[in-house]
């Protein structure tokens, strides 16, 4: 184990490969610019009893900012330097004045990163030529002739078999390099190929025991099995297609977005049929439907191949292989380009925490009892994942490193994705893999002994790449552990994410739902979950994603409605309490997670329509079937059943966050958590925002504090009849701000806000409201349900089509909050305009 008090050590140099006649690089390089995340709200959580006081526009002075982003050491390849001089005083600690009593502990994976870092940027050029592993090894076309290049230390002999040589490779033999690597050149044949395109291969070694063995290539781009035979064995195959054949990119990447509101999808069970879903088919029948709901981001599971289907792609073999359940490399490009023709990023679900136990197709093969150095893998139990029953990487190791690099790079050069969604980020941060291990927030949870600073440097050296490489990536963390300066940048002393994913906030709901009573609920509880999340460090907020999806677990919409979503769903009978119950919640715990539960939103693919069933697999435990290993998008298509309800109340909040950018702006304020009303109360960029968690409460004049002066209306009722609501709460209504208390002194305001405005809050209602600008404001009176655009029939998007409603308000009585909510109609688009 590492010790990671000494600022003076450093671990021992890898063994450092000298490869020569590097292509060159596929993306043009590019500094990333420094992103700080200001954040005003004094609701932002902190470890001890106040967030420190920081001024944040001066945090980067040019003092701290140059000590640590650019080392000279790096540009000259000379010998390092005392790195605690370098690093001294990090940005972070300017963030958060507690991280400098783990200084020592800072020193240290600093100065192994820099060292790390200037290592590759002596023997290999950088990390951008590092990173281009994939045009080096595995199978690659050069010059006339097909070279073969494998890391495998522990091989005595070695050759190329496949279809090409009868898979016979007395003719094909490798030589071996100094540092582990096999290699061989075979010449083009009348000007073509000796290796076909598609055709099979395999890697044949015999190791120390005297055994031969065939593994699937390390850096093969794509693996077949034969599904015709029940548990068939998968094959290389060298994927090298003639350039008319090859997939052309034609759409550029779309900017990024202040805020992700990502569609977490998994293109094999995103048909209406159980089977298996292609690519194309996902790109031409889903990629549409993700687009009209507003979304400006696709995450992607099961890229990689994945021998074993029901892990979800989780345990990946094959690394540089696209899943050939869902077509070929050509068909997954096609899909990224549409994406980005319709405004669409697209980032990948990338494994790098652990790889399958698999020997004969995954990279667990090519450990035949050597040791650790000459592995991808760490030897005994380190080496092993107990849970998963995986094997883990060792991030020290020079190629591991070359290879998990280039496998980033690869994907984002080859295939246009955008950024990776990093899978089991908090199993590689520690020694214990987070393994019946509760963190409570101390730091000496987070740098201790039991941090794994191997993997944390592989997190640093793979986050700066990418953003050099792609200064707009988007690169988001699935840690559960909360560990501090996670998502800070790497010149700031952090390790490079974008976002976490705030994975506590799923939890909650689920207790929820699952243990208490509508009444018991607790306002401040919720808040406090939504809420707590570090200052300055950026979160994913959802209320569910594939996790509460699978077998064994239920959706938040199954949990409300369970058999009666099978019985009750027709919107030509009345709705029972159940449903009534049911769809007002989903609306509900979907809207304020994504308000006031982070800076980007995620959701899983049907959920926003309430998908009546979980996910499964074809396994043995449900005799092989594809039943529920589909989407049922026909339940949201069907105009008479309630799904089109919840689907639309999901485009209209993402329209709304489209026009307001809320989730992007520092200004969030809760100023209301009533326990007795079951109100929630808060402000979140130019919007307040009313939640009525009350059963059956309505409150007429309800007191509602805001921050500016002036006039407030209706941006998004969840109450409002298109949205399968009862129409209680008026569109058409002015809202005036009173002055509460004396200005300058918040001890005599209302709740802390200097004004106030009344409103109409019916019982399991969320509703938006937005300050008119006088100046600018055109409203369309009647058509104040929600911002932007909300499609209620899939048809082409890009199509314009289609009637505004300018009226159809629906009779009632009067009260302070005026006339009721808008009628639908079959097949209508609708708008709101507001000249914001």
């Amino acid at each position: 184990m590492l010790c990671l008090t000494s600022s003076s050590s450093s671990a021992p140099a890898p063994l450092l490969p000298s490869l020569a006649d590097r292509p060159s690089p596929g993306i043009a390089g590019g500094g990333g610019n420094v992103r700080l995340s200001v954040v005003s709200s004094p609701r932002r959580s902190w470890p001890g009893k106040k967030p420190p006081q920081v001024n944040l526009t001066i945090v980067h002075n040019s003092k701290v900012k140059t000590n640590f982003s650019v080392p000279a050491t790096a540009r000259k390849n000379k010998t390092m330097v005392t790195v605690v001089e370098e690093v001294d005083h990090l940005p972070i600690y300017d963030l958060d004045p507690k991280l400098e009593e783990f200084k020592d502990h800072f020193n240290y994976r600093i100065k192994r990163y820099l060292d790390q870092k200037c290592l590759i940027e002596k023997h290999e050029g950088g990390l951008e030529e590092f990173s281009k592993g994939y045009l080096k090894f595995g199978i690659n076309t050069v010059d006339g002739a097909t070279i073969y290049r494998e890391w495998a230390p522990a091989a005595q002999e070695a050759q190329l078999i496949g279809e090409f040589n009868n898979w016979n490779g007395a003719k094909h033999k490798m030589e071996k390099d100094k540092f582990g690597i096999w290699s061989i050149k075979i010449s083009h044949v009348n000007g073509k190929p000796a290796i076909p395109h598609n055709s099979k291969v395999k890697f044949r070694f015999r190791h120390g025991g005297g055994a031969w063995v065939d593994r699937i290539p390390a850096w093969i781009r794509y693996a077949t099995f034969d599904a015709s035979k029940f548990g068939a064995p998968y094959d290389g195959v060298h994927w090298d297609p003639p350039a008319c054949e090859r997939y052309v990119f034609k759409h550029p990447r779309p900017p990024k977005p202040d805020a992700p509101r990502i569609y977490e999808a998994h293109v094999g069970m995103s048909g209406e049929e159980p089977e298996v879903s292609t690519y194309r088919e996902f790109a031409d029948n889903v990629l549409p439907r993700i687009r009209a709901n507003n979304y400006n981001t696709v995450q992607l599971m099961a890229i990689m191949e994945h021998s074993y289907y029901a892990s979800f792609g989780y345990h990946v073999t094959n690394f540089f292989a696209v899943s050939s359940r869902s077509g070929t490399p050509e068909d997954l490009k096609y899909l990224v380009d549409k994406a980005h023709s319709l405004g669409l990023r697209v980032l990948m679900d990338v494994v790098h925490s652990h790889a399958s136990n698999n020997v004969t197709d995954g990279l667990n093969g090519y450990d035949v009892g050597q040791n650790t150095h000459e592995s991808y893998f760490h030897t005994g139990d380190r080496g092993y994942h107990k849970l998963w029953d995986s094997r883990l990487f060792n991030y020290a190791n020079w190629e591991v490193l070359r290879f998990l690099l280039s496998n980033l790079r690869y994907w984002m050069d080859e295939f246009m994705f955008d950024g990776f969604r990093f899978d089991g980020v908090t199993s590689m941060l520690y020694h214990h893999h987070g393994i019946n291990k509760g963190f409570t927030g101390n730091y000496k949870e987070y740098f201790s002994l039991d941090t794994d600073v191997d993997a944390i440097v592989y997190m640093m050296l793979a986050n700066h790449l990418m953003h050099k490489l792609l200064p707009e990536a988007t690169i988001v963390a699935e840690d559960v552990s909360g560990m501090p300066v996670l998502c800070r940048p790497v010149d700031e002393g952090g390790v490079g994410f974008d976002f976490r994913l705030a994975m506590a906030i799923p939890d909650r709901w689920i207790d929820y739902l699952k243990n208490k009573e509508d009444r018991k609920w607790s306002m401040s509880e919720i808040v406090q979950t939504l809420t707590n999340r570090r200052y300055t460090e950026k979160c994913i907020a959802y209320a569910e994603s594939h996790d509460q999806s699978i077998v064994g677990d239920k959706t938040i919409a199954f949990l409300l409605m369970d058999k009666e979503m099978y019985t009750g769903m027709s919107d030509l009978q009345p709705a029972s309490p159940t449903i009534n119950r049911g769809i007002a919640l989903q609306k509900m715990i979907h809207f304020i997670t994504m308000a006031l539960g982070g800076d980007g939103y995620l959701n899983f693919m049907g959920n926003e329509f309430g998908h009546p069933e979980w996910i499964d697999f074809p396994r043995e435990g449900n005799n092989w079937s594809y039943d529920k290993c589909r989407r049922q998008w026909s339940l949201v298509d069907t105009d008479h059943l309630r799904y089109k309800y919840m689907n639309a109340f999901d485009q209209a909040m993402n329209a709304l966050e489209e026009e307001f950018s809320f989730l992007s702006s520092s200004k969030q304020i809760v100023s209301d958590m009533n326990e007795k009303d079951k109100v929630i109360v808060f402000e979140r960029g130019d919007l307040v925002f009313v939640f009525n968690f009350h059963p059956n409460k309505t409150y007429k004049g309800y007191k509602v504090g805001c921050d500016l002066p002036g006039k407030y209306r209706v941006a998004l009722d969840s109450d409002a009849l298109v949205f399968g609501g009862h129409g209680r709460v008026g569109h058409d209504v002015d809202h005036f701000t009173s002055p509460e208390g004396m200005p300058g002194v918040p001890e005599t305001n209302f709740n802390n806000r200097p004004n106030s405005f009344k409103v109409l809050s019916p019982p399991r209602t969320c509703v938006a409201y937005y300050r008119v600008d006088e100046d600018r404001e055109e409203l369309r009176r009647g058509g104040a349900v929600a911002s932007g655009k909300i499609v209620t029939e899939y048809i082409d998007v890009e199509a314009t089509s289609g009637e505004t409603i300018s009226g159809g308000w629906k009779d009632s009585e009067k009260d302070d909050c005026g006339k009721k909510g808008m009628k639908s109609s079959q097949k209508e688009k609708w708008y709101h305009h507001s000249e914001h």
